[in-house]
């Protein structure tokens, strides 16, 4: 029988000499563990600031132009406390999701030393990424971006300039979630402030001229549905990729599941946390993955 590509690709790599452990050397000692995680990319440092000045823009225009001049106070309070309430938290989760370990595989650890301190048994087996020479975990994928294996990579994301992996997946389905929700509630804060302005005085419904007031407001509704759109999107394919469990990578590949079924309720609390509670929307709290052997596994 012919054998596949992909099954060719997996036969040499299962060969003990496609490791070649003498070519890799040992990876740099790091001189305290704490660094923080940050990606030196070009595109993804100018989406990621781009994403932050959209953000201040938003609350500009709702503050400044929508809310201040809003005759109910009480209506202006409330709804300016709930958006830049929805605005902090998504850039938070934005800024968590930037800057957290998506669950980069340590590189360089494909030596000698490190796979005979695995004390792999009779049918146990290793596979090495050639390209960052490190032990590649079961569903992990390398980022050419991120220059690392990722656990889990779902995909590389230029907005938050960072792969979404197996540490950082919440941050970045909560930061799709809270900036699809202060679009939505721009929108509708929008549409009621034209009804507001077309049936007094323009010059009473804004501290702006009339111009700059309509062309601040046609920018944000621009804004706002254009991001709307895109983040409920994204947000949807995330949780159904959470559920699922089956990662955007694996979905595109169609590869073979290797790996244990569980429940929709269980994946999402692999991703959010054990147990649900309210730390599940807050981009504080950083979920327990808890610990397991992804280096190895019998075939």
């Amino acid at each position: 029988m012919k054998k596949s590509p992909a099954n060719r690709c997996r036969d040499i790599e299962r060969q003990a000499g496609y490791l070649q452990p003498e070519h890799c050397a040992p990876p740099p000692t790091l001189p305290y563990s704490d660094t923080m995680w940050f990606i030196r990319d070009c595109c993804g440092i100018v989406c990621g600031v781009i994403t932050w000045c959209l953000v201040f823009y938003a609350e500009f225009v709702v503050l400044f132009v929508v809310l201040l001049p809003a005759k109910n106070l009480l209506y202006s309070l409330i709804n300016g406390a709930l958006f830049s309430t929805l605005a902090f938290l998504a850039l938070a989760s934005h800024a968590r999701a930037m800057c957290t370990d998506p669950g980069a595989v340590p590189k360089g650890n494909a030596t000698k030393e490190f796979i005979e301190s695995l004390q792999l048994k009779p049918g146990q087996v290793v596979y090495k990424c050639p390209k960052c020479c490190s032990i590649k975990p079961d569903r992990a994928h390398h980022c050419s971006v991120c220059k690392r294996c990722i656990k889990k990579m779902d995909h590389h994301c230029p907005w938050v300039n960072n792969c979404v992996g197996e540490k950082n997946q919440k941050f970045f389905v909560l930061f799709t979630m809270y900036i699809a929700l202060i679009s939505l509630h721009a929108l509708v804060m929008v549409a009621f402030h034209f009804i507001f302005c077309f049936e007094s005085d323009w010059t009473k419904c804004s501290t702006f001229s009339p111009p700059a007031t309509v062309i601040l407001l046609i920018l944000l509704c621009f804004e706002g549905l254009l991001f709307f759109i895109f983040t409920s999107v994204m947000f949807g394919t995330q949780v159904h990729s959470i559920c699922s469990d089956e990662t955007g990578i694996e979905q595109l590949k169609k590869e073979e599941r290797r790996w244990a079924k569980r429940t929709k309720w269980m994946n999402m609390r692999v991703v959010f946390g054990h147990p649900f509670s309210i730390a599940w929307l807050s981009p504080f709290a950083t979920p327990d993955h808890g610990k397991a052997d992804y280096y190895q596994y019998v075939v």
